[in-house]
């Protein structure tokens, strides 16, 4: 098969001088996968990555003798990171893969002598792309026809390329939340089988062997962070649930859960997954959405015909610190998403009094409060039409928040205008006493009983001796 001229795609001149180096050692060098995807697709491209028909040895030699930098970061399978013009390349050795003994990673590895093998290996069709400024786009399995589709195909036998590395799953549902595709039904029924599910979709049980038992937590965080943060998130979590409660199955009591009230028109799954698309696209507010009432289920009870949640916050901070230690999330990130899902439904009236308190509980962290102010905005906005007024408050939160600020209106004990030192003055040994009594100073500031003023500040301190 021959590559395509009539297809151009924009190429920098680091990109082409990378190309040129190889190819001027005989060499025949690509742009391979994600970066000609998204060129194909107008989007930007970050990280370009190279196929090469040369030994990981020569492609070293080559680009070292250009006056550019080589380092040896996966010579195992064939890769070397190139440094030029200021900017890093994937360079790998044309190669096929061997069995995959552990459902995760080929065996062996071994060098290839055609683009064409190269590219058979790889997951869906739209990343089996390689592309040459001057040869063109070579597409041997029909990827163009697929962006220009909006389909994610397995390349070849979607059994073989799910079984061979099960990751492939959750790639495939972050790749239809960030580009918007559907996923291919044969493919589809792959995935799930993979996963130990029905073909036809969510069972009305968990399956006892459904999951990705071959795949480190860390790389399902990875990927379902970037599903989180794809700009179709919601079509994502609706259409490849029973896919996702695989790896989350704390969130699975979601699916279908009426909420009787006619505060909502969804169940508690598809209002999750409004909410999430709702929100900016930043991993630990994506995050706290998606767990925010996973604690529902369990709150729920009816009372005079009518669903109520009582509490549902507080059930669902514990479930969402168990998910993230699960997935090995950091914990500073695991703690302020925590913070997130237990405080967004606590009335927070847009008084300064009320929201410097809110701020004291987030820590004294800006970022988290208009965090908060986002989720309860779009936690709203997934309400039925005629229950949204927490829109109009969370506006009313964000604009006290800036009067706060403006003002310099103290929040934290690093903002209270007295110190440890100047507690321990009056008598009183460092220690814990100490903390107390600028906690309590603290307090009291905030509930405007008194100034943040030093000398009032002393005063108080002294009666709390």
């Amino acid at each position: 098969m021959k590559a395509n001229r009539d297809i151009s795609i924009p190429v920098n001149d680091a990109t082409r001088k990378v190309l040129h180096i190889l190819e001027e050692e005989g060499l025949e060098a690509w742009m391979v996968g994600g970066c000609v995807r998204d060129a194909l697709l107008g989007r930007p491209v970050n990280d370009v990555d190279i196929a090469c028909s040369g030994l990981w040895q020569q492609t070293q030699a080559a680009i070292e003798a250009a006056g550019c930098l080589a380092f040896e970061t996966g010579v195992a399978h064939g890769t070397l990171t190139a440094l030029v013009e200021g900017e890093t390349f994937e360079v790998t050795t044309y190669r096929v893969d061997g069995s995959y003994s552990d459902g995760r990673h080929p065996d062996s590895v071994s060098p290839a002598r055609f683009i064409e093998e190269d590219l058979a290996r790889r997951d869906f069709t739209v990343n089996a792309l390689a592309y040459h400024p001057e040869r063109g786009l070579f597409d041997p399995f029909g990827g163009r026809a697929d962006l220009e589709a909006g389909v994610l195909r397995a390349v070849g036998d979607p059994k073989l390329r799910f079984a061979e590395d099960e990751l492939r799953v959750l790639r495939g549902a972050r790749f239809a939340s960030q580009l918007g595709f559907a996923i291919e039904p044969e493919t589809l029924k792959a995935m799930r089988a993979q996963c130990g599910l029905p073909e036809t979709g969510l069972p009305d049980t968990a399956a006892a062997d459904a999951g990705l038992h071959h795949v480190a937590a860390e790389r399902i965080a990875l990927e379902l962070t970037g599903l989180l943060c794809g700009d179709y998130v919601h079509d994502a979590l609706m259409r490849y649930a029973d896919v996702i409660f695989t790896v989350l199955p704390e969130l699975r009591p979601l699916w279908k859960f009426d909420q009787h009230t006619k505060y909502h028109v969804y169940d508690v799954w598809e209002h999750t997954a409004w909410v999430v698309q709702q929100t900016r696209p930043t991993p630990r507010l994506r995050w706290a959405a998606l767990l925010h009432d996973c604690g529902k289920p369990d709150a729920f009870f009816m009372k005079d015909g009518v669903g109520h949640f009582y509490g549902h916050a507080q059930l669902s901070e514990p479930i969402a610190h168990e998910v993230l230690r699960r997935l090995k999330m950091p914990k500073k990130f695991s703690r302020e998403v925590c913070l997130l899902v237990r405080e967004h439904d606590t009335v927070v009236p847009a008084r300064p009094k009320q929201v410097k308190r809110m701020l004291r509980t987030l820590e004294g962290r800006q970022d988290l409060f208009r965090d908060l102010c986002n989720l309860k905005r779009a936690d709203s906005m997934a309400h039925s039409p005629e229950h949204q007024t927490g829109i109009g408050f969370a506006a009313d939160m964000e604009e006290c928040l800036e009067q706060v600020l403006a003002e310099g209106q103290a929040f934290s004990l690093k903002q209270l205008a007295v110190k440890g030192g100047d507690i321990a003055a009056l008598g009183i040994p460092a220690g814990p006493e100490v903390g107390r009594i600028l906690n309590e100073l603290l307090e009291a500031v905030l509930e405007e009983r008194i100034p943040n003023e030093r000398e009032a500040l002393l005063q108080e301190a002294s009666r709390l001796r």
